[in-house]
């Protein structure tokens, strides 16, 4: 086995793996969500922010295969540390370690696997436009997609809202601990360190769950119609 093979295969090497994907991650999330915020600026904004990432064509592509294969990486590492550290761990400690451990934390596998859930159903619904194939018919003054009338249009679903917003949700409780986990990687635990990072990293989850919440909810309540 060559050296790359042996250090990705060790547990070290897995964490780094889920560490560095989840940071990708969570950029191309805030990037999305400045992106998405850009409904409250008006439609001509951001038709014109949809309009820039189609136009960059088989780049966009590979942006989207890249982020998927980070995806697929990080959740198929994290479900392998998961089960290596139950196994190391024993079943005689289960009861000790689940009440020092946060909820946040027993939940990450789980929280993982439903966030995938919803963004196999926000792809659906609002890139692939599948759910709804009228979506593809709005066009603005311009010829561009409506992108929009097309938020508008889906957020006034409730039930397309409520698991919209349980899915933020989920979101921001996984990146909660995710972010404490890869301050732990990178060893930025200290003692003087850790409050930074914990409140930071709470301070962070709400603001990215904030901000994606507000726009089905201004949506619901006639804010933006």
């Amino acid at each position: 086995m060559n050296p790359i093979s042996s250090y990705l295969s060790s547990s070290i090497g897995r964490k780094w793996i889920v560490a560095l994907t989840g940071l990708a991650l969570f950029g191309f999330v805030v990037g999305h969500m400045i992106g998405n915020l850009q409904i409250f600026i008006g439609q001509e904004s951001i038709n014109r922010y949809g309009a820039f990432l189609q136009n960059l064509g088989e780049l966009l592509w590979a942006v989207r295969l890249a982020l998927l294969a980070m995806l697929v990486a990080h959740i198929v590492f994290t479900i392998k540390l998961r089960l290596e550290n139950r196994t190391a761990r024993g079943t005689s400690y289960a009861v000790t370690t689940r009440r020092a451990a946060t909820f946040p934390a027993r939940m990450m596998t789980l929280s993982g696997l439903m966030v995938l859930c919803f963004i196999i159903f926000h792809l659906l619904h609002f890139t692939a436009q599948k759910i709804d194939p009228t979506y593809l018919t709005l066009h603005d003054a311009k010829g561009r997609h409506d992108v929009y009338r097309m938020m508008i249009l889906g957020f006034q679903n409730k039930a397309a809202s409520a698991f919209y917003l349980v899915g933020v949700g989920l979101l921001a409780m996984h990146l909660n601990h995710g972010i404490g986990s890869l301050f732990q990687t990178l060893g930025l635990n200290s003692a003087k360190l850790r409050p930074l990072w914990e409140k930071g990293g709470a301070a962070f989850s709400w603001l990215i769950f904030l901000g994606y919440a507000a726009i089905p909810v201004a949506v619901l309540t006639g804010v933006v119609k």
